[in-house]
């Protein structure tokens, strides 16, 4: 089994206006000390998110509750928002048969569906709720702080919907939370849920390998054993200060040399897999609100990253990416062995643009359409670098989503900033609970207030 990455087309050697060898060479000393300060982080145990990956009694809490749940429901649904919810959406459909959710019981092998609310949209959750059996269903809230407001809100229109039905919640219901500290502790005890714990040293773009993303994996039947063991192999691959030797460090001084020195600002991340479409998701939330910050010196850093899907968007995004602004890397990620091909027959022989495609296959397809995309990226002078998996398999996206959480806690090294806080979202969050009534917000209250108000003149 094995992930491999490319780098090729990023440098100079191959792409005008890469990344030089010189250059190259001499972030080998950036990286190093990057490195060590996040092996400082991680061994006083400010930041967990690597050890959650080989920490069994944290396993532990996701499989005995799994193991519990067999058989007593025809649905889990996920509650959560951003961090809480984009890496079990990423798993889902990664490593959940397509069309999981319309496939009949015997064809899930006896599983739940699994659905996940990530917004609160009143339309997406009353559609869900009128259609599923409320005491066939288990509800997976997940809060650290059991105070983010989307969240709690979704619990609350749930919770009643019990009450009006005359079912006891109880059973029914899970909570994914800090284990000591919250709103969600106390009331698990109120009303005799189960609590499972986020470790306080990780945040919640972090958390897809601790029951936040483990515990709705492994009801759905997915191998969260070998996804923790991928995991656990890349963090080992990564130990090494040796910038050539460790992908997650290859990956972080790529795009930081590159947006620092080569002015490319926006990083676009194209699996060519279906399977692959919502880990580009996942890793937008986690670069861009790990590495957009606001320097203590007052300069602003981070790249904006960007998703895409091969080979959809190279009938789209790709004519940007080729002659727009050359402002950006992209990150393809590529399968080698695909669950299931397709060959393509012989047929209308006569035909000019159809003939040609007989004897090769859809996987074959893909494979071709990736790299002619790269080289022909690369040959406009637009640098690009390849992840290729074996396969998409629980071991391999284990070790490709720490490899980019790694990169990420790097890359904030790196950019001298903590990837590790949100600031920028707390300043909405205050308004919002304002508007709302919130207890404590009242200087928000203040602030909002000073704020200028709609203006006719610039309405239409």
């Amino acid at each position: 089994m094995t992930l491999t990455i490319d780098y090729t087309n990023m440098m100079a050697t191959a792409v005008t206006g890469g990344i030089s060898e010189s250059e190259w060479a001499a972030s080998a000393a950036a990286f190093e000390a990057a490195h060590a300060r996040f092996r400082e982080l991680a061994a006083s145990g400010v930041v967990g998110f690597v050890d959650v990956v080989t920490d069994e009694k944290l396993l532990a809490q996701s499989l005995a509750f799994a193991e519990s749940a067999q058989e007593k429901f025809d649905d889990v649904v996920v509650l959560g928002i951003g961090g809480s919810a984009l890496g079990t959406i990423a798993l889902r459909t990664a490593l959940l048969k397509p069309g999981w959710n319309a496939l009949g019981a015997a064809e899930r092998g006896g599983r739940p569906r699994l659905h996940v609310l990530d917004n609160v949209d009143p339309v997406t959750i009353a559609a869900l709720l009128d259609r599923l059996d409320l005491a066939r269903t288990l509800w997976i809230v997940i809060s650290k702080s059991g105070g983010t407001a989307e969240t709690m809100s979704q619990f609350l229109i749930v919770h009643a919907r019990y009450g009006a039905a005359g079912l006891a919640p109880a059973g029914n219901f899970a909570f994914v939370t800090d284990p000591e500290q919250g709103a969600l502790r106390p009331l698990a005890r109120t009303l005799g849920v189960r609590a499972l714990d986020i470790p306080p040293n990780v945040g919640g773009r972090f958390s897809v390998m601790t029951p936040v993303g483990i515990l709705p994996a492994a009801l759905a039947g997915i191998d969260v054993r070998a996804l923790l063991a991928g995991a656990a192999d890349m963090a080992r691959r990564c130990e090494t200060t040796d910038l050539r030797r460790n992908p997650a460090g290859v990956y972080a001084v790529l795009q930081w040399l590159s947006d620092t020195a080569h002015g490319k600002t926006i990083n676009v991340f194209m699996p060519y897999s279906d399977q692959l479409r919502d880990l580009a998701d996942w890793f937008v939330q986690l670069w861009a609100e790990s590495l957009g910050k606001a320097r203590r010196d007052g300069s602003f850093v981070g790249q904006t990253p960007l998703a895409a899907l091969g080979a959809t968007d190279q009938h789209s995004q790709v004519q940007l990416f080729m002659e727009g602004p050359a402002n950006k890397t992209v990150t393809f990620v590529g399968v080698r062995d695909r669950d299931a091909d397709l060959a393509m027959p012989g047929a209308f022989p006569d035909v000019t643009g159809v003939a040609y495609l007989a004897g090769h296959s859809l996987a074959e397809l893909m494979g071709v359409e990736l790299r002619a995309t790269a080289g022909a990226l690369a040959r406009r002078g637009r640098p690009n670098l390849t992840i290729e998996l074996e396969r998409v398999d629980a071991w391999h996206l284990g070790g490709l989503m720490l490899l980019l959480e790694l990169a990420t806690a790097y890359g904030g090294q790196l950019y001298g900033v903590d990837a590790f806080d949100q600031p920028g979202v707390e300043l909405g969050k205050q308004f919002a609970y304002a508007m709302l009534g919130r207890p404590g917000s009242e200087a928000a209250i203040k602030e909002w207030k000073t704020l200028p108000k709609p203006d006719e003149r610039w309405q239409v």
